[in-house]
C-alpha cells in the first residue's frame, strides 16, 4: 500500500509539475498551441526580434585553439531584444575575415553554436532558442566541411539518388555543428551564362532543376522535417533570378506571366509540394516592376495559397532595404519592412529594416496580425524541430562526422559523375604505362579554383587538384607541371616554359576555364557580393561567381594564346574547363583531342576527374546547360527547339543540353507507347537501351515531349523524364517512363493550371539534339 501511495503522489507531483509550466514548454501540447501561448506572452519588442536575423560570425570569440566563448556584441543585441535567427555564424572567408586561424574547427564550431544557444535559453526571458542558418548549397561553408561539386556539375550527374545522399551529407555535417536551416538548393533557372551565379544552379531546365532541387531538400531535411535529424532546406531564390536583364546581378527579369509560371517556378513548386522543404528565400531583383521582396503575389497567392508552402519566408541579405534603395518603390526602410511583411515575407536576413516594425505598430502604420503571422511562422519550425526540448549537439560527434572518409568519397563520386566529355577522338580513356606526362595550365594546381563561390577556407592537404589526381594514378611517371598563365592577369604567363614541358611529354593535360576564388584584396558590397577589381597590379584569378558578371565568354587573360601554342606541339592534348559558368570553347573543340567540362568539381575534384581520364570511371556527365558560339546568340536554351542560322554564325549551339559522351555506346530500339492506368498517368513510353561498345557504362536515357497545337506559346521541346542506368557491354535494357497529367499541364491564357486535350509528340534519346525514338499519342 506504501509503495503504491508514493507511486500515485509522484504522479499527481509529476502532471502539477507540468500543469505550472507554460504550454509553450510542454512537449506534450500541440504545435499550434504552444505557438499561441507564446505569442500571448510575448512583448512587440519580443515578436520583432524573432523576425530579425543579423550576420553572426561576429558573435562568438575565439579564445584558443580549443576553446570559444559568446561574443559581447552577441550579448548586447539578445538584451536589446532576443533575435529569432542568426546567419552564417560559422561562415568564413574573405568578406567575413575569417580564416584557417580565426575560423573555427567542426567541434569548435558546435561549442559555440551550444553556447549561444544556452545563452537564448538562460538568459533571456522567455527562452526562446535561435534558428541558426549557415550556407548549404555545396556543403556547409564552414572550415572543415565536405566540399562539393557546385550545382551546376552536381546537375551534370543527372543523378536523383546522388544528390539525395549528398544533401544527406550536407544536412548531417551542418547538423552536427548546431546549424537548424540550411541556404540550398539553388532553383532558379539560368538561362543568362554572363550572369555570375550560373554555378549555383543546375542550370537551364525546369523538370532538370524540380527533379534535383526536390531531393537535394529531401536529403537535407530527411524523410521527416520533425525528426530534428539534418536542418531545414531554404530554397533560393523566389523568383525568376536567374534570367537578369543584360547579365547584371540582381537586374529586372523581363518575363511574363505566363512565362514564370511555366517555366521559372516550376522547381520551386516541386520541391515545396513533394520535398516539403522548410523556408524559402526571396530575390533582389523585381518581376513586372514587383520587387520579389515584396510580391504578396508570390510570396502569400502562389506560395502560400495555391502550393501549399507551411515554413517560413527570408528575405535575401538586405533585399528589404533595397525595396527602398534599389527599386525605390518605397520612401524609407521602415516602408520597405511594412510592404514586405503584409507581402509575406517573414525574416529580415540583415535586420535592418525589420528593426523598424516596433514603431510602425505603434504609428498605425502597420497592424500587430502581420507580425504575429511571421512570428508564428518561424516559431512552428522551432517547436517542429524539437528545439525548446533539445537545443544542444555534441562537439564531439561534430568531431567524428564532419568531412569523414565516407563523405568524401561521396565528394569524388559527385566530381566524377558531374565530369563531362565533350570530345573524345580515341585518346581517351589514358593508358596507365605513360612514362611522360606535362600537366599544364591556370587549373592545373590552384586549389581554391576547384572549390567556387560560398566556400570557406580549406587545409591544402585535403584538397586534390588535377595535378595531384594525375600523380595518383601515376606514381611511377614523370609528370611535369608547368602553370603557364594565370586566369586573367597577364603578368604571369610563361608560356615557352609550357611549350617545352610539352614537347617533352607523351601526352598533355592542360586545365583552363575560370574561378570563383576570392581573396583577402578583393572587395565587398555590403552583402558580400565581390566587385570588380579596377586598380592595377596583379590581377585575382576570380572572374566568376556573385557579383563578377562578365560581358564576355571568351576565356580571359593568355589562356587561348596558351591553347593555341600548346596545340601547335602536335602532342596528344586533352583540354580540361574547371569554370562556373559555360565558357567559349570554340578553340579547344578544334584542336584538342579530347575536351572535357569538370565545372568546380570541389575537394576531391582532381581524383573524380582522373578517374575519369584513364578509365576507371566511363563518363556519365551531360551537360545540364546549352554551351553558345558566342555571347551573341544568347538565349540559346534548348526549350526554343531549332533556331535557324544567323548570317555569320550558326543558330546550334556547340553543346546542346543533355550532351554527353562515353567511351561506350548505346543504341535505342523498340519504342512502344501504352494507355496510361486511367488515373493520374497518362502514357505508359517503354523503349530499349543496348550498350553496344567496349565497355561498361551508364546512360541518360532522356525523354522530351511536344505539345503540337496549344492555346498559348510553349516551349517547342520539354524535357519530362530522365533515367540513369548501368549497361555491361552487350547489355540491353527497357526504360519505361510514365506521363502524368501534371506532366502535360501548363498555365493557359486564363492562368488555369491544365493539361490541354490534343495531339503529343514525344521523343528519347542521350540529348535534346539527339533523340532517335519518336511517337505520338492523343490526349
Amino acid at each position: 500500500m506504501k509503495t503504491k501511495f508514493l507511486a500515485i503522489m509522484l504522479c499527481a507531483c509529476g502532471i502539477t509539475a507540468t500543469a505550472q509550466q507554460p504550454i509553450y514548454k510542454q512537449a506534450s501540447a500541440s504545435v499550434e498551441d504552444r505557438i499561441e501561448d507564446l505569442l500571448d506572452r510575448m512583448t512587440l519588442e519580443e515578436k520583432v526580434g524573432q523576425i530579425c536575423c543579423p550576420l553572426g560570425w561576429e558573435m562568438y570569440t575565439k579564445v584558443s585553439s580549443d576553446s570559444v566563448t559568446i561574443s559581447e556584441l552577441f550579448k548586447k543585441q539578445m538584451s536589446a531584444a532576443p533575435l529569432g535567427s542568426y546567419w552564417a555564424v560559422l561562415r568564413a572567408d574573405p568578406w567575413t575575415q575569417k580564416t584557417l586561424e580565426t575560423g573555427l574547427n567542426p567541434e569548435l564550431s558546435a561549442k559555440a553554436l551550444n553556447a549561444l544557444q544556452k545563452y537564448a535559453v538562460e538568459n533571456t526571458r522567455l527562452g526562446i532558442p535561435i534558428l541558426f542558418a549557415e550556407e548549404c548549397p555545396h556543403g556547409h561553408m564552414a572550415i572543415g566541411t565536405t566540399v562539393f561539386p557546385t550545382s551546376i556539375s552536381q546537375a551534370s550527374t543527372w543523378n536523383r539518388d546522388l544528390i539525395y545522399q549528398m544533401g544527406k551529407v550536407i544536412g548531417l555535417e551542418a547538423r552536427s555543428q548546431g546549424a537548424n536551416i540550411g541556404y540550398g538548393p539553388v532553383l532558379d533557372i539560368s538561362r543568362e551564362p554572363r550572369w555570375s551565379r550560373v554555378e549555383e544552379t543546375f542550370g537551364e531546365d525546369p523538370y532538370l532543376t524540380g527533379c534535383l532541387g526536390t531531393a537535394f531538400v529531401q536529403g537535407m531535411q530527411g524523410d521527416d522535417i520533425k525528426d530534428g535529424a539534418h536542418v531545414y532546406s531554404t530554397l533560393k531564390h523566389l523568383a525568376a533570378y536567374g534570367v537578369p536583364r543584360g547579365g547584371h546581378n540582381g537586374n529586372p527579369a523581363d518575363i511574363g506571366m505566363r512565362a514564370l509560371l511555366n517555366e521559372y517556378l516550376p522547381g520551386f513548386r516541386q520541391a515545396v509540394e513533394e520535398g516539403k522543404a522548410a523556408t524559402v528565400m526571396t530575390s533582389y531583383n523585381s518581376i513586372d516592376g514587383i520587387p520579389c521582396t515584396s510580391n504578396s503575389f508570390l510570396i502569400d497567392s502562389l506560395l502560400r495559397k495555391q502550393w501549399g508552402f507551411e515554413g517560413f519566408v527570408y528575405s535575401d541579405l538586405a533585399s528589404i532595404d533595397g525595396v527602398a534603395e534599389t527599386h525605390h518603390v518605397a520612401v524609407d526602410l521602415q516602408d520597405a519592412a511594412v510592404q514586405s511583411v503584409k507581402a509575406g515575407t517573414d525574416m529580415d536576413l540583415g535586420a535592418k529594416s525589420y528593426s523598424t516594425l516596433v514603431k510602425a505598430v505603434k504609428d498605425g502604420k502597420i497592424e500587430e496580425e502581420y507580425i504575429d503571422r511571421a512570428v508564428a511562422n518561424v516559431l512552428r519550425l522551432k517547436f517542429q524541430m524539437g528545439l525548446f526540448e533539445n537545443p544542444f549537439v555534441s562537439p564531439e560527434r561534430a568531431r567524428q562526422v564532419v568531412n569523414c572518409d565516407e563523405h568524401k568519397q561521396l565528394a569524388r563520386q559527385v566530381a566524377k559523375e558531374g565530369t563531362v566529355l565533350l570530345k573524345n577522338n580515341g585518346l581517351l580513356p589514358l593508358k596507365k604505362n605513360l612514362k611522360k606526362v606535362a600537366v599544364i595550365g591556370p587549373n592545373a594546381d590552384v586549389m581554391y579554383n576547384y572549390l567556387g563561390d560560398y566556400t570557406a577556407p580549406q587545409e591544402r592537404e585535403k584538397i586534390v587538384t588535377l595535378l595531384d589526381g594525375i600523380k595518383n594514378k601515376l606514381p611511377k611517371a614523370k609528370v611535369e607541371y608547368v602553370k603557364g598563365c594565370a586566369i586573367r592577369d597577364t603578368t604571369q604567363s610563361n608560356i615557352q616554359a609550357a611549350v617545352e614541358a610539352a614537347r617533352k611529354s607523351d601526352v598533355v593535360i592542360l586545365a583552363v576555364g575560370g574561378s570563383s576564388a576570392r581573396d583577402f584584396k578583393t572587395k565587398y558590397i555590403h552583402t558580400g557580393a565581390a566587385t570588380v577589381a579596377k586598380d592595377s597590379g596583379i590581377l585575382p584569378d576570380m572572374e566568376c561567381g556573385e557579383g563578377f558578371d562578365r560581358a564576355t565568354l571568351n576565356l580571359l587573360g593568355d589562356q587561348e594564346k596558351l591553347i593555341k601554342a600548346i596545340a601547335q606541339t602536335g602532342k596528344p592534348l586533352v583540354i580540361v574547363y574547371i569554370a562556373g559558368r559555360p565558357l567559349n570553347m570554340n578553340l579547344a573543340e578544334n584542336v584538342s583531342d579530347a575536351l572535357l567540362m569538370a565545372w568546380y568539381p570541389g575537394e576531391q575534384g582532381g581524383n573524380g576527374i582522373a578517374d575519369v581520364l584513364f578509365g576507371d570511371y566511363n563518363p556519365s556527365g551531360r551537360m545540364p546547360v546549352s554551351v553558345p558560339r558566342n555571347e551573341g546568340q544568347i538565349p540559346v536554351h534548348y526549350s526554343q527547339g531549332v533556331q535557324r542560322d544567323y548570317m555569320d554564325s550558326p543558330g546550334t549551339p556547340l553543346y546542346s543540353f543533355g550532351y554527353g559522351l562515353s567511351y561506350t555506346k548505346f543504341e535505342y530500339s523498340d519504342m512502344k507507347l501504352s494507355a496510361g492506368d486511367g488515373g493520374d498517368v497518362i502514357q505508359y513510353i517503354t523503349c530499349t537501351v543496348t550498350n553496344t561498345g567496349k565497355y561498361d557504362g551508364e546512360e541518360v536515357v532522356q525523354l522530351y515531349v511536344n505539345d503540337e497545337v496549344s492555346s498559348i506559346v510553349v516551349p517547342a521541346l520539354q524535357l519530362k523524364g530522365f533515367k540513369k542506368i548501368f549497361l555491361k557491354k552487350g547489355e540491353s535494357k527497357e526504360v519505361t517512363f510514365a506521363l502524368t497529367r501534371k506532366d502535360l499541364s501548363f498555365y493557359n491564357k486564363d492562368l488555369i493550371f491544365t493539361a490541354e486535350p490534343g495531339k503529343y509528340n514525344v521523343m528519347i534519346g542521350g540529348a535534346s539534339d539527339n533523340l532517335p525514338l519518336k511517337g505520338s499519342f492523343v490526349l
